[in-house]
């Protein structure tokens, strides 16, 4: 157990911290209070004279002192045992009760156990337990005290039981109330750092999918121009000379992407992070033209005039393409053509990507075949199915592949820009 730090704040607060954390002692500082009020009640005659009670006019029995110690000692272990303190107390109340014409004040300690055990468990059993105290010392107070059943004293008994049970009963309930407060608060704090952990989770595989996209589209470029220079250097080293510059080309372009992606990671107020838009479909066309100059040859249609898609979608839409088409020039064939079509149909778009790669072989049996899909079809069934849309992504027939894309023209987020 760690030591508790230095005490802080007034005179109060570091007695009350310090009880706090021995209530043993705070119990004993009680039962000594205790012990004094009864004592100096002993010394107390309410009826000692016409103009009202008098002190001293009467002493406790030395009997009457021992009753008064056990009674307060009891109030030590109130809190460990408090239903043995309480039924202790009551016993020797009534024993001073029936046996002495002039009882010692005991009925405080009784008091003072109702209150732990009505503060230390629930309003059925402090009811019953309350009423029950009541009516015992009530009834033995009114029947066998030296005074009428309707004195002052007898009622005060009746009253002060009563409260007692009350005001540990109000003290529970205040202390349930906090503990629940706390609880929620603390509930709620547990769900907002889950809240946050799930979005930088959400936020690292985004990360991640356009990290692959901008690293396989640009490094399939640069692998084909390099084998493309490697083997035309010797006799036509002009065509190698434009090969190397599409190298150099692509290889920029995979950096500057790189540094833009990576850049979402730095802090809001970093100089260096990017301030460029996110690649949409208002640059597709100069996607198109990197693939081209890759030896892809490249149709585009188009039918979106005048959409405007949000942010979201607009970037899904750019990153289906350029990996559809990076998967057409890696595994098509060197004679593969390409179309991609961007059309509008309601409140969807449809970004569709075709090649007349070469007919499949004769498959192999289903139980050596393959897993469909690598990480490129993946990434792009996340992205689709976290706007809401469909992707279908399957050879044709005759051979070649289709990439076929249907995106909401509203996000998820509910922006609409159609």
């Amino acid at each position: 157990m760690t030591p508790p730090g230095p005490a802080t704040g007034t005179p109060y607060v570091r007695a009350r911290d310090w009880f706090r954390a021995h209530p043993l002692a705070f119990d004993a500082v009680i039962a000594v209070g205790a012990l004094v009020a009864m004592v100096a009640g002993s010394f107390t005659d309410p009826h000692g004279s016409p103009d009202g009670p008098t002190f001293g006019d009467k002493a406790p029995s030395a009997w009457g002192v021992v009753v008064m110690i056990a009674g307060a000692a009891a109030l030590v272990c109130r809190r460990r045992k408090p239903f043995a303190v309480l039924a202790f107390t009551v016993a020797i109340t009534l024993f001073e009760l029936i046996d002495d014409n002039r009882p010692a004040p005991i009925a405080m300690s009784a008091v003072i156990a109702l209150y732990t055990v009505a503060a230390r468990t629930d309003r059925p059993t402090t009811w019953r337990v309350g009423l029950a105290t009541m009516a015992v010392l009530t009834a033995a107070a009114m029947a066998f005290g030296p005074t009428p059943w309707y004195a002052q004293e007898n009622l005060g008994v009746f009253a002060w039981t009563g409260m007692a049970a009350a005001a540990g009963d109000a003290v529970r309930s205040r202390r349930a109330f906090i503990d629940a407060m706390t609880e929620r608060a603390e509930r709620a704090e547990r769900t907002r750092e889950e809240e946050a952990g799930r979005r930088v989770a959400e936020e690292r595989l985004r990360i991640a999918r356009d990290l692959h996209d901008v690293v396989a589209h640009h490094i399939a470029l640069v692998n084909v121009q390099a084998g493309v220079a490697a083997h035309v250097m010797d006799k036509r080293p002009d065509q190698a000379k434009e090969a190397l510059a599409h190298v150099r080309e692509a290889s920029r372009s995979a950096l500057d992407e790189l540094r833009a992606t990576v850049g979402l990671l730095r802090q809001s107020g970093d100089p260096e992070a990017p301030t460029e838009p996110a690649p949409g479909l208002a640059v597709l066309d100069g996607l198109l033209d990197s693939f081209r100059k890759a030896g892809l040859p490249v149709a585009l249609a188009r039918a979106d005039e005048g959409l405007t898609l949000p942010a979201t979608v607009d970037l899904a839409a750019y990153r289906i393409v350029q990996e559809a088409l990076t998967n057409v020039r890696k595994h098509a064939g060197p004679d593969a053509k390409a179309e991609v079509s961007v059309v509008k149909v309601g409140r969807t778009v449809e970004i569709t990507v075709l090649d007349n790669g070469a007919p499949p072989a004769v498959p192999p049996p289903a139980a050596e075949q393959p897993p469909v899909g690598g990480h490129g079809l993946l990434g792009m069934r996340e992205r689709v199915g976290a706007l809401g849309g469909t992707l279908t992504a399957a050879p044709r027939y005759g051979g070649g592949f289709r990439v076929q894309a249907i995106l909401p023209v509203t996000s998820r987020t509910g922006e609409d820009r159609a």
